[in-house]
């Protein structure tokens, strides 16, 4: 682990420093992560325990030394937690800080200015990365085509009817009867004798009974009730 992290020491990182990140960070880092740089605090000072900056393919890793350098705490940023990186150079160091997406802010100052230019460039790539796997994956989404379903129509087919011109065909001689019991049956056979059933042709004896054969087919008299018609007209014939 130590010896991957000497290409960071030719950009004024303190070695002392390295080698304590190095030993702490072989159980902190995931599964396919790995370093890409790594800046130390520089005060004008002696610092004693500086803090430092660690940035993976993954996240952003703060390292600050507590009690004399036995412990130390580290908060880590994961990328997608990440809006926005600056830095800003002053005449000792520069100051290196990030927004998160929360709108918290947070900063470690006194970075020599190669290291800060570093790791802003790192952190740059890095969110652009973020940004391209974003945009990639909208435009898989946009490109899935779209299913419609049919839906069905119900066609109502139209059915040509019959114009009826001569409604005597179909209008019956006498008033429809229904489920006439005996003694009206025989009041309108009586009132069709009556009505000159006697003084009428064969003709048109032969129409009225077809007129009431009609009836019966279309369900407007029984077929006792059209028996008694057809009885009493074949008696004219």
């Amino acid at each position: 682990m130590i010896e991957q992290f000497k290409k960071f020491l030719n950009e004024e990182q303190d070695p002392k420093a390295i080698e304590k990140i190095a030993s702490k960070l072989n159980d902190l880092l995931m599964k396919n992560e790995e370093i890409g740089y790594i800046a130390v605090q520089k005060k004008p000072a002696i610092t004693v325990l500086p803090d430092s900056i660690v940035l993976t393919n993954k996240r952003i890793i703060i390292c600050q030394p507590k009690n004399l350098g036995l412990s130390m705490n580290f908060i880590d940023y994961t990328w997608d937690e990440i809006e926005g990186t600056f830095v800003k150079e002053n005449i000792l160091g520069s100051e290196f800080s990030f927004t998160t997406r929360t709108n918290m802010e947070v900063s470690i100052d006194y970075i020599p200015k190669i290291q800060a230019r570093k790791i802003f460039t790192y952190a740059k790539e890095q969110l652009d990365v973020l940004k391209s796997g974003a945009a990639l994956n909208a435009t898989i989404i946009d490109e899935v085509p779209l299913i419609f379903i049919e839906e069905e129509v119900e066609i109502i087919e139209e059915m040509e009817t019959e114009e009826v011109t001569n409604f005597a065909e179909i209008m019956p001689v006498v008033p429809p009867v229904f489920n006439m019991e005996k003694e009206q049956l025989n009041t309108v056979a009586e009132t069709t004798k009556e009505s000159g059933l006697s003084g009428l042709s064969q003709d048109d004896l032969f129409d009225k009974l077809q007129n009431y054969k009609k009836l019966l087919d279309n369900g407007l008299i029984l077929q006792g009730e059209y028996d008694a018609f057809k009885k009493e007209i074949l008696s004219y014939m």
